[in-house]
């Protein structure tokens, strides 16, 4: 999980994500996206998704595709849902029970 959060923490390697996320992308088309960054570094960043797990890649012939593993995000999500869903649990309570004194369904209860 460690790995994979530090990778995310990378805005470049997140948008790496969103663009492998639905389809294969060989590297050229994802280094084309990257006109401020030069194709060795885009590579590193693949290398550093693929080895935090959250990247899949195919060869055909020298070319590589690569694959969003969204496994390998589960464990960090996970993780961040324990984080908030125990807040959020919280914040949906406060809000009903705020719903329910605004209009009045606790004296009905009552009555």
């Amino acid at each position: 999980m460690d790995e994979a959060l530090r990778a995310v923490a990378d805005p470049t390697r997140r948008t790496i994500l969103m663009l492998v996320r639905d389809r294969e992308v060989s590297a050229g088309d994802i280094a084309r996206h990257f006109s401020d960054i030069s194709r060795p570094a885009v590579s590193q960043h693949l290398r550093i998704l693929f080895t935090a797990g959250l990247l899949d890649i195919r060869r055909a012939g020298n070319r590589r595709f690569y694959r969003l593993r969204p496994e390998g995000l589960a464990e960090a999500a996970t993780f961040l849902e324990t984080m908030w869903s125990a807040p959020l649990g919280r914040l949906k309570d406060a809000a009903e029970r705020e719903e329910h004194v605004r209009t009045g369904e606790d004296d009905v209860k009552g009555s």
